[in-house]
């Protein structure tokens, strides 16, 4: 069993940045590929960035380059720093964590989210 919790939201102003962490406790979070999903009002979840056991990141067109998924496994924690941020950015920020390599596809765990607001 893995706990995941995530911490760092916040109101920031658009042009701004945030580095949003996923403190995961439970089984060794290295055996673990993990990703960052977002949830806007009235929206459906989406895909941000995922990060294997690898190290190997991938994005969603509409973050690339402007965000960046890390991972600390001796602090089982992976990280999303977030720069340039913008008011489509807003949305509740969840972590997963899976077993599979594949981004897609249920997640094993998730997290209980962040808030993420940002004014223009």
């Amino acid at each position: 069993q893995v706990q995941l919790v995530e911490s760092g939201g916040g109101l920031v102003q658009a042009g701004g940045s945030l580095r949003l962490s996923c403190a995961a406790s439970g089984r060794t979070f290295s055996s673990y590929n993990a990703g960052w999903f977002r949830q806007a009002p009235g929206k459906e979840r989406e895909f941000v960035a995922f990060i294997r056991r690898s190290g190997n990141t991938y994005y969603a067109d509409s973050v690339k380059g402007r965000f960046t998924i890390s991972r600390d496994n001796a602090k089982n924690t992976v990280y999303l720093q977030m720069n340039s941020l913008k008011s489509e950015d807003t949305a509740v920020y969840y972590c997963a964590a899976k077993s599979a390599v594949t981004i897609s596809g249920n997640y094993d765990y998730w997290g209980q989210g962040t808030q993420v607001t940002v004014s223009s």
